[in-house]
């Protein structure tokens, strides 16, 4: 137990030191939209719902939601991206200064905004519809302006840090980094202290030297098998083939394992060309040494394959893909295994056995194979593999997942730290955001409290000074949070306060009070007020579990609050319309909302005061002084 303590607080001292560091994310940006639909009857036309939209949600997609989750674990993001002079680079505009990214991408009027479009009924994606490839190329124009992008974008890192900035390149085949742009990557890459690439074609990056590189399973295949060349002689051992006509963009994640009735166990359950029972693969990733074979519900071996000639085609519902007995290659995924070979190999396996050659092909020190619910194989120079694993979820809920991976490798590594522990962190990050529908973001506090860290120990205390208070905003605003503030008196704390400020809380991610002073509250409310002194007032609200700040302010209005904060939404108690809250045109300026919620009945701090100056001038009974209470 003390040991697993020791080891969470060497994780969480990592996740401190990575604070501020500075990082350059360049690539293909895009929006994600999500449309939350109900249906409850089928359209006459077709057998098909009839959906009604509830809500939408647009987010950050892409090299942005890199950005987005750089900036939500504590660094400090930078994103050169091209983006067009559209609805939905307006879109992207507005996410990405929600989550306080620095917004250097570049505009392309004639260029549209990647966008995928998710549609869903119960939380279950129905449809996706996406927009945008790689046929927007940039123009001659678009390139130079993205190129002086990226020099100044450095430059202003780096004079900002006064370190060398780290670089994150997300190449998703879109077309944002076409040949010039690569080629002043690779030429520009010692202004880099750190760099980080995942892309569907890491062909694409020879010469770049990259830190770490975090490809899919399908991309790792696809690159070893563009290198592998010929095919083998049957039974040479594993074998990742690369297909005549290889598509641009081939599936996001692959799984290959044992086909239904393939053969190829020796008697002794031990898989030729896989690592031995003694300090092996096998033995360091437990149940992959044995996967289950998700058709048939047999455990690859002898036992379950025995006497079975017959080969399987990949299915949607199969957890594994099927390969032929003889090598041939799988229907679409341009992966051949040689079955006799790889019978029981599950792609953890496959991945570890071929981690070298990753590295000696991207040129990385470091290379991370993602593996969707299977987590991750990791490897560096000392040949080490490491493993790490990942709860199933729905699919709706792991999208960005990735993205949240690469930000937290790419800063562990940035802040030196051993591999082991940026691997362990990056998969924590992926892990912990998987928990609802929609793109995932892990931020800093949520690492931290799933190592029990003292988040309170980073300064964000309840009872901030008007000074730190724009210094504390300006954090969350980078951690992606959307700001709800408002103000009052808040004299007598009662019921209907709390109610309120739970219902402000409910509007975004994090609530500042302002407070007025004992002065303030006198020349508003009279000289009978305050009843309780602004010390007494403070501390009860910064008790409350739905107020993140508190602040005091000597002024009668909060506008000069309202200015530093320059919250996402502003609220006010009342039964009036926004328009009547005297701050809301100053709110509206600044890009904020403003709301106003109601009071429970009956409940009002004027109200209790009444109560009890009546109560305390009703005659009371004498008591007998040697009278005991019942």
């Amino acid at each position: 137990m003390a040991g697993g303590a020791a080891e969470q607080r060497r994780l969480a001292a990592v996740v401190e030191g990575w604070l501020g560091r500075p990082v350059l994310v360049v690539g293909d940006a895009m929006l994600d939209e999500w449309r939350f639909a109900e249906s409850d009857r089928l359209c006459r036309e077709a057998p098909a719902p009839v959906l009604t939209l509830r809500r939408r949600i647009s987010a950050a997609g892409g090299a942005a939601n890199t950005a987005v989750n750089v900036a939500a674990l504590g660094g400090r993001a930078v994103l050169v991206a091209p983006v067009g002079a559209d609805v939905a680079g307006d879109e992207l505009h507005d996410c990405l200064d929600r989550a306080g990214v620095w917004d250097r991408t570049v505009n392309q009027p004639a260029r549209p905004t990647p966008v995928k479009r998710r549609m869903l009924a119960g939380n279950q994606i129905l449809l996706r519809e996406d927009s945008g490839d790689a046929d927007d190329a940039l123009d001659a124009d678009g390139v130079g302006r993205l190129l002086t992008a990226l020099d100044c974008a450095t430059e202003e890192l780096r004079a900002a840090g006064g370190e060398a900035p780290t670089l994150v390149v997300c190449d998703y085949g879109l077309g944002a980094l076409p040949a010039p742009v690569r080629a002043w990557l690779v030429t520009h890459r010692e202004r880099y202290a750190t760099v980080a690439l995942d892309a569907h074609d890491l062909a694409d990056w020879r010469g770049l030297a990259p830190t770490v590189v975090t490809p899919s399973f399908a991309e790792a295949t696809r690159l070893l098998a563009r290198a592998a060349g010929a095919r083998p002689a049957p039974g040479a051992g594993l074998h990742l083939d690369h297909p005549d006509g290889d598509p641009a963009d081939g599936p996001s994640e692959l799984t290959v394992g044992v086909a239904p009735g393939g053969a190829g166990a020796h008697q002794d359950g031990h898989r030729p060309g896989a690592p031995g029972p003694t300090g092996g693969a096998a033995e360091r990733t437990g149940d992959a040494a044995a996967p289950t074979d998700d058709t048939t519900g047999r455990t690859g071996g002898t036992a379950g394959l025995a006497g079975l000639g017959a080969t399987g085609e990949p299915t949607a519902g199969e957890g594994r893909v099927a390969m032929t007995g003889d090598g041939l290659t799988v229907t679409g995924t341009g992966v051949t295994v040689n079955a006799t070979a790889g019978a029981g190999v599950d792609r953890a396996v496959l991945a570890e056995s071929r981690l070298a050659e990753l590295r000696a092909h991207t040129g990385a020190d470091v290379v991370a194979v993602t593996l969707d619910t299977d987590g991750a194989v990791v490897g560096g120079a000392d040949g080490e593999p490491r493993r790490s694993h990942s709860t199933p979820v729905p699919a709706s809920h792991a999208v960005g997942a990735g993205d949240a991976y690469l930000a937290a490798m790419t800063l562990a590594l940035a802040a030196d730290a051993p591999l082991p522990t940026a691997a362990q962190l990056a998969q924590l990050a992926a892990t912990i955001t998987v928990s609802d529908t929609g793109t995932c973001v892990c931020r800093r506090e949520d690492l931290l409290v799933a190592l029990d860290a003292p988040v309170d120990g980073t300064g964000h205390r309840a009872l901030v000074g008007t000074d730190e208070l724009a210094a504390l905003v300006a954090e969350h605003r980078r951690a992606g949070r959307a700001i709800v503030f408002t103000n009052g008196c808040f004299d007598v704390l009662h019921r209907g306060h709390v109610r309120y400020l739970e219902q402000a809380r409910a509007l975004g991610d994090l609530l500042v009070v302002a407070v007025n002073s004992d002065g303030s509250v006198r020349r508003l409310k009279g000289p009978d007020r305050p009843v309780n002194p602004v010390e007494d007032r403070i501390a009860l609200l910064a008790a409350l579990a739905c107020v993140d700040h508190v602040v005091v302010f000597e002024e009668d209005s909060p506008a000069g609050l309202i200015e530093t904060v320059r919250p996402d939404v502003y609220v006010k108690g009342g039964d009036y319309p926004p328009e009547m809250v005297p701050e809301a045109p100053l709110v509206r300026r600044l890009g904020g909302q403003v709301r106003t919620l109601g009071y429970v009945p009956d409940r009002s701090t004027s109200a209790i005061i009444d109560r009890i100056r009546a109560h305390g001038q009703e005659p009371q009974e004498d008591i007998p002084l040697t009278s005991k209470p019942s």
